[in-house]
């Protein structure tokens, strides 16, 4: 395979930032190999025909190496891996596992082929210790939950492939990214849910929530797939990179905004079990360096963002409710 036709690999392709990218990349001149894990729902297809999906278990070693082996690509992007910090306390053991194991099975079969493929390896900002302030890339590290350790480790195995073994490994520290197709364990994306079920009559008018004082820098998942097309095509080897759009949100004004475009009234009722171990006051990045050296900048802004989270919702909702009979009320 030539160069110009070697593929763009894309692990975790069925998830939510990888169905996302997918239809970014589709257009262009490559093909790509997606891998997800076997059984995992496929997300709506790209309007071309360049995707092959594998399915695999990052965890196995041998699959992963003869898969790497089979598509030797020119790009990779390393989406794979468990996505959900609060869940992490739970689950911290197959946390660790996908998020550091699995990163390393990919690096490893990389290097035994001498593939020189620039590998994106998709990292989380909650690596860092808290702040008050905007977090630069050189802020004190320092995870408050196992999902944090689990990505602090997954992005030293990149930055070791980078410096030990000549991997050509950019990381990022990615913050919250939203938007439609997001899985409803997030709290964005479960706020949305419940408004589109309530509007359809199937679950009471009612939200139970957590913590809604928090601030969060929120990006776009559309744009934040820009920014890791950028930092892969034209990113500084060993290099990591804040993404996130340098803007917090407080949860309680992204309630307030979704709870303004729902089509009926709405009651809120805060419950204390739902609050987090550990739940930082403030999360917000400095995308200087990103913005800086490539030119990114978010361009999506959040009123479109919720917009387009509900919509897809009440879409979803709507052709889960066709064949099931007529609605129940429950008011």
């Amino acid at each position: 395979m030539t160069a110009v036709h070697a593929p763009v690999l894309i692990t975790g392709a069925a998830g939510f930032a990888g169905s996302h990218l997918l239809d970014l990349l589709e257009p262009g001149e490559r093909p790509i190999v997606a891998w997800r894990r076997p059984g995992e729902r496929l997300p709506p297809p790209p309007t071309g025909t360049r995707c092959r999906w594998v399915e695999l278990d990052i965890l196995d070693a041998g699959v992963v190496r003869r898969a790497v082996e089979d598509a030797r690509p020119a790009f990779v992007y390393h989406l794979a891996g468990i996505a959900h910090a609060g869940r992490s306390w739970d689950r911290t053991l197959r946390t660790l596992e996908v998020n550091v194991l699995g990163t390393y099975h990919l690096l490893s079969a990389l290097a035994g082929i001498a593939c020189p493929a620039r590998v994106l390896v998709s990292g989380s900002a909650l690596v860092y210790r808290d702040q008050d302030r905007a977090i630069v890339e050189s802020d004190p590290i320092g995870p408050g939950s196992p999902y944090g350790v689990s990505k602090l480790a997954q992005e030293m195995t990149g930055t070791h492939a980078a410096a030990e073994l000549g991997l050509p490994v950019l990381v990022t520290r990615s913050f919250n990214h939203i938007g439609p197709r997001q899985d409803p364990s997030f709290f964005a994306s479960s706020v949305a849910r419940q408004v589109a079920r309530i509007e359809q009559g199937l679950s009471a008018p009612v939200l139970e929530v957590g913590n809604l004082d928090g601030r969060r820098d929120l990006t776009d998942v559309r744009d934040t797939v820009r920014a890791y097309q950028a930092i892969v095509e034209r990113g500084t080897a060993g290099g990591v990179y804040n993404v996130c759009a340098g803007q917090a949100y407080r949860i309680g004004d992204i309630l307030e905004g979704l709870l303004s475009r729902a089509q009926t009234k709405i009651e809120v009722r805060r419950d204390p079990a739902r609050y987090r171990p550990h739940d930082s006051p403030l999360v917000l990045g400095d995308r200087s360096r990103l913005t800086n050296e490539l030119g990114w900048t978010p361009r999506i802004p959040i009123d479109q963002t919720l917009t387009d989270l509900l919509e897809y919702w009440r879409q979803t909702v709507r052709t889960t409710l066709v064949g099931e009979g007529p609605t129940v009320s429950t008011s």
